[in-house]
Parts: C-alpha cells; sequence; structure tokens
C-alpha cells in the first residue's frame, strides 16, 4: 500500500515542498530504505522512526518499506522528516486511514515518540502559507514560531501518540490561534546605555547618525578610551524591527537553531562580535553544507568587529561584496545559494601597535614603518566602504571622574530621535524594498537626495580638495540626508553636508 505525506526541505533560507512516499510491499524480505538523495541524519531516522512507532503500541510492519523524499534530485538534511516517514508507514499499513491532501508535517522524533525541537519551522509555515496548505503539524515546543504566519492552521504534536489519536478521531488536537506581530513583546536587555558613557560626546552623535540611517562606522582609538562600550551601547538606540524585518531575522535565525527559547519572532536586533581568529567562512557563511556565517546572522543588526587589523587580510576583503550589495552569495559544487547580509558594520581598531600614536598624554613607543604596516592592515577599498570614519580620544579626567556635572542623554531619549528619523525614511522609501539611507542604489541618492546650490558648491569643493571617490561621494550625500532627516529636515542644507565631511577619514587610501 502507498501513502504520500507533505513535508519541506530548506533551500537557503526558503523551503520547498516535499512529498515523502512511503510504500510497505506486500511481497519481498523485510527492509528498511529511503531515496531521495538523503544526508547521514534522515538516513538514520530509520532506527528513530523503528523505535518511536513500537514505543508507541503501534504495531512496525515486518515487510519491504521503501520511502521516497520527492522531488528526488534535491538533497534532503535533517532529522525534520521523521514525523511524515513515521506517518506514511501508519498509514501505508492500515493502521490509520486519513486524507491528507491538505496537510503538512515536520518534526523530529525521540525514540519514545515524543516530538523534539525541530530547526526551520518558521520557513516551513511560510511555505504552507504560501502553498495554500490548511494545516501545519509541528513539534509542541515550537508551535509558538509557526502561529506568527497568518493563514494557516497551527497544530501542537507532543507525541506519536497524540498524532494517531487525533487521525483516528479518539482525541483531536486543538489549533492554536494566530499571534499578531503587533501583540509580541520585546524583551530587550541592553548591556549598556549611552549615558554610562563619560564624555565622547562627537562619538555618540556619530553613533546616532549610524543608526538612524544603518551607516557602517568605524572607530579609532588609544586602548581604554571607550570604542568597545560604545558599539555595545549602539544596539540601545537603534530603532525596532519592523514585521517586515523581523521575519527575515527569525527565519536565519530559525534555520541555524539560534532562535532563542521560548521565543516566537526575533524582535530586537540581533548583535554579533566575532573574535578576530574567526576563519572566512565562519564570517561569511559556507561548508560544506552551506549554513549562514556572521554577516547573515547579523542581518538587520550590528556586526562588531573588534580589533579590525587582527582579522585576517582575506577575511575583511571577503566583506567587500556583501558590504556593497547588503546578500552574500556561497556557491558550491552542490549548487548556490544567496543568504541576507544588510548589516551595520562597526569597527574598531588602535592606531598602532602600542596604541598610543596620537595620543596627548601617553608616548608612542612605536617605529613609524611599524604604524604604517599596522594601518596598511585595513584596505583602502574596505575603509571606502565605510561611512562614518571617527577618532576616539581618551577621556578626560573630570569626565571620567563625574566632576563635570554636564546632564547626559539616555539611550531611550536618543532612540526616539532615531525611530523618527527612520519613519520619515520609511514613507520615502515606500515603493521601494530598502529601509534606510544607507541602502539607497546611486539612483535613489539621484531621485531623493536633490542637493540645494550651497549644498553642491560645497560638496564640489570637498571632492576636489579631498580627491574623494564616487563611492565617497554619495557616502557623503547618505549620510547628509540621515543628518537631514534628525534633523527634521526635508531638504539637505549645506551644514548638513559640513557635518557629513567631519566623519570622512583624514587621509584617504
Amino acid at each position: 500500500m502507498l501513502a504520500k505525506v507533505l513535508s519541506g526541505a530548506s533551500v537557503g533560507l526558503d523551503s520547498v515542498l516535499v512529498t515523502v512516499e512511503v510504500d510497505v510491499a506486500s511481497q519481498g524480505l523485510p527492509s528498511f530504505t529511503i531515496v531521495g538523495l538523503p544526508d547521514k541524519a534522515i538516513e538514520e531516522s530509520k532506527e528513530r522512526v523503528r523505535a518511536a512507532i513500537k514505543n508507541s503500541g503501534a504495531d512496525f510492519p515486518s515487510r519491504r518499506i521503501t520511502v521516497n523524499l520527492a522531488p528526488a534530485d534535491l538533497p534532503k538534511e535533517g532529522p525534520q522528516y521523521d514525523l511524515p516517514i513515521a506517518l506514511g508507514l501508519l498509514i501505508a499499513s492500515g493502521q490509520i486511514e486519513a486524507d491528507l491532501k491538505n496537510n503538512l508535517f515536520v518534526g523530529e522524533l525521540s525514540l519514545d515518540g515524543s516530538l523534539r525541537h525541530t530547526h526551520g519551522i518558521l520557513p516551513m509555515a511560510m511555505l504552507a502559507k504560501d502553498k495554500k496548505i490548511a494545516n501545519l503539524f509541528v513539534p509542541e515546543i515550537d508551535s509558538q514560531e509557526a502561529a506568527v504566519v497568518s493563514s494557516i492552521q497551527v497544530f501542537p504534536v507532543n507525541s506519536l501518540i497524540q498524532l494517531f489519536k487525533h487521525f483516528t478521531k479518539i482525541t483531536p488536537i486543538s489549533s492554536i490561534p494566530y499571534i499578531p506581530f503587533s501583540e509580541i513583546k520585546q524583551n530587550a536587555i541592553y548591556e549598556f546605555d549611552l549615558c554610562d558613557i563619560h564624555g565622547q560626546e562627537q562619538a555618540k552623535r556619530a553613533l546616532e547618525i549610524s543608526a538612524a540611517g544603518g551607516h557602517n562606522i568605524f572607530l579609532r582609538g588609544a586602548p581604554g578610551a571607550g570604542k568597545t562600550m560604545l558599539a555595545r551601547a549602539l544596539p540601545s538606540i537603534l530603532p525596532d524591527l519592523t514585521e517586515t524585518e523581523a521575519f527575515e531575522v527569525t527565519k536565519i535565525y530559525s534555520i541555524t537553531g539560534n532562535l532563542p527559547p521560548n521565543e516566537s519572532i526575533m524582535k530586537s536586533r540581533p548583535f554579533r562580535s566575532p573574535h578576530h581568529t574567526t576563519s572566512r567562512i565562519g564570517l561569511i557563511g559556507g561548508g560544506t553544507r552551506p549554513m549562514p556565517g556572521e554577516i547573515s546572522l547579523a542581518h538587520r543588526g550590528v556586526l562588531f568587529l573588534d580589533e579590525f587589523p587582527e582579522f585576517q587580510r582575506s577575511t575583511l576583503e571577503a566583506l567587500r561584496q556583501p558590504m556593497e550589495d547588503g546578500v552574500v552569495s556561497i556557491s558550491r559544487a552542490a549548487g548556490s545559494v544567496s543568504y541576507p547580509a544588510q548589516f551595520l558594520l562597526v569597527g574598531a581598531a588602535n592606531p598602532c601597535p602600542c596604541g598610543n600614536y596620537g595620543d596627548s598624554q601617553k608616548r608612542c613607543t612605536c617605529m613609524p614603518g611599524i604604524i604604517s604596516r599596522y594601518q596598511k592592515r585595513i584596505s583602502g577599498p574596505i575603509l571606502d566602504r565605510i561611512d562614518l570614519h571617527l577618532d576616539v580620544m581618551s577621556v578626560t579626567t573630570d569626565k571620567l571622574t563625574g566632576i563635570s556635572q554636564s546632564k547626559k542623554e539616555t539611550s531611550a531619549q536618543v532612540k526616539k530621535r532615531v525611530q523618527s528619523a527612520r519613519s520619515h525614511q520609511s514613507k520615502r522609501f515606500a515603493k521601494t524594498k530598502i529601509f534606510c539611507n544607507a541602502e539607497m542604489s546611486t539612483k535613489l541618492v539621484k531621485e531623493y537626495c536633490p542637493l540645494s546650490e550651497g549644498s553642491y558648491n560645497l560638496l564640489r569643493q570637498a571632492v576636489s580638495r579631498l580627491k574623494l571617490s564616487a563611492r565617497s561621494y554619495y557616502k557623503i550625500i547618505k549620510v547628509g540626508r540621515t543628518i537631514a532627516d534628525l534633523g527634521e529636515s526635508r531638504f539637505i542644507q549645506p551644514e548638513h553636508i559640513a557635518e557629513s565631511l567631519q566623519y570622512r577619514p583624514k587621509v584617504e587610501e
């Protein structure tokens, strides 16, 4: 007897429909074969399914069993096919009678028949919605993740016995209600608040511009000046994720298994801080089984690269294309996948190996050649792709000890201005697929960033004197547009361009 059960396979960040065909032959020696390009985890599902069926009180057919995962030319990975294979066996052996045409199943089985946490539930739920499949059966522990997708019924399953009773109509499983995005609470706890940072007013202003427009920022300064603390305070002023952004981020974290426990969807922007010994594959993504790297895990959030010059040169150079395009494409012999990588890069570096070059209070002990070689570890093309460059000076004693009584703004106060600026950008780019000023292409800069006569003349003089590249020219305009948004200005004024020019590196590579 033949049974067909619908499931799904992950391809990149999306899922495609997979039909699990189970045939229990009436003749032939007992065997259990799975075909359709299964990986090792799927091959091992034979033993999990066998034990789960027996321990659930059902009969495991001692016949020739063939399972086909169609389409047969698509590689299948992971243990999520345990549940559809087990259900197909029960139907094909005549122990359950059910019409499963409008149902999709996904879940990993334990040996006792209970269902375990399974990666990639959100993409499966979105697949069910796209294919107009009404019912989705997932492990109970993952049901909240699937419930954020509308137009489908999500059935939480805790064991194979419960599913058996559902289809034999002994004890039906109740579906869980849809969870609107607006009803999901954000429980973000930030490590640092801007008011905790003494001094560094210019650096805080640069962070505000970076957060408002999604601009990359590079901090150079002596050890202990506060570069790391500034970077870790940045998430506290970033605007809340929109629903579209939240779904993008959650898909990445769901597939990689990084979604926090008891979280149905990511509502706070990610913050990733890989060590400088991270490999190129760890940062960009890839491997025998291509998986997202740190730049994709930082999508719509912050990628903080501390000790920037200490990263391998080839690793940093691999950032060029993702920084420009907002997507990383990984090609292997088995095929190609693309992962989103629209991250806000924060780089931090010392000015020299000893860290005291340019410090007015401490003496630098490095030779000029050593300083030059150290600074050239970061190539010109990488620096040219960073919008904001800032020298972070050491904090004075008065500000550090609290003698200075200047009033400090909290992250919440700054975030209100950032959120307002992002609202202007959301309206501006409503007809496009971008979310912030930093994502504008050259064409969009010309369309949305007209310059006044004074702004144009100032920018033209700066390009001529500083010998700026074409990329730097447009980045200055993008940053100027963000500064104008923070100032509630409809047009880019000369003072906005002047402030934007302050954040270009003093010496162009």
